[in-house]
């Protein structure tokens, strides 16, 4: 079990459910990142998303796409945010998961990615745009070290959900709502539909991303999960101020108020 597969086990211990948070790497600074990764699990995080900067981010609204940017201006490279991992894993066990773009890990060379997540702690990967057609070489790859590679399964997925939790690991990341990140001020889908579908497929842990904003809107999504995702609604508190301490303190409340409805 790594340490993705403890935590579930715990919160589900303690009938509690998992807090996800995302931030994106180098965004402001690596300072900041690491001190967001401390203060986000003192806060109740559960889990920690870095995403992984890139040009491209198909999957990503304007305010990660922004955050993104910001990043790759500031010189981040996926060797300083191993760096950083590295720094993070010598004061803190948090499950920690990349999310990061194909090209991303195919220009680094698959292999050796997948390892290095596993030499400086990273616990699982999420790769937004890699069909399951092309999925068989990371997957045995990942096995090898023992970093789970987590799906992604939207509503329209429907026949295919079968196909795409096959061999996951670590939780399955079911997206809210058709479209791309962002913070939103109501989700339209049947979520209880849908999760009964995907759990018709797969008994690993089940988290919703994609939308959710507050803390009402996390209660909202409880009773049909394993735990909530949330990145932009944060990614737009790092935002906000360049003051690196109210960064900080602001992102701290938040996923506090968060925690405190799971």
């Amino acid at each position: 079990m790594n340490r993705i597969d403890l935590k579930f086990k715990e919160l589900k211990g303690k009938n509690e459910k998992a807090m996800i948070s995302f931030i994106t790497a180098g965004d402001p600074n690596f300072e900041v990142t690491e001190k967001l990764v401390y203060s986000m699990e003192e806060a109740g995080a559960d889990i920690v998303e870095l995403g992984i900067p890139y040009s491209d981010p198909i999957a990503d609204g304007p305010i990660i796409q922004k955050s993104s940017a910001r990043s790759l201006k500031n010189g981040t490279t996926i060797a300083k945010i191993m760096d950083s991992v590295e720094n993070i894993r010598l004061k803190t066990e948090i499950p920690l998961v990349y999310l990061v773009y194909y090209n991303s890990v195919f220009k680094y060379g698959i292999e050796k990615f997948i390892s290095q997540c596993s030499k400086v702690g990273i616990d699982g990967i999420i790769i937004p745009d890699l069909p399951i057609e092309e999925r068989a070489d990371i997957l045995k790859i990942a096995g090898k070290y023992d970093v789970s590679l987590i799906p992604l399964i939207a509503p329209t997925s429907k026949e295919r959900i079968k196909k795409i939790v096959t061999n996951a690991s670590g939780f399955i990341y079911c997206v809210s709502t058709n479209g791309v990140t962002g913070t939103r001020n109501k989700i339209n889908t049947n979520i209880k539909e849908y999760m009964d579908i995907v759990s018709r497929y797969t008994d690993i842990p089940k988290a919703i991303g994609f939308g959710i904003s507050n803390a009402e809107m996390a209660k909202e999504m409880k009773p049909y999960c394993d735990g909530v995702i949330i990145g932009s609604a944060i990614v737009k508190k790092v935002d906000e101020t360049e003051n690196e301490e109210e960064i900080i303190k602001n992102v701290k409340a938040f996923i506090k108020d968060v925690k405190a409805v799971l």
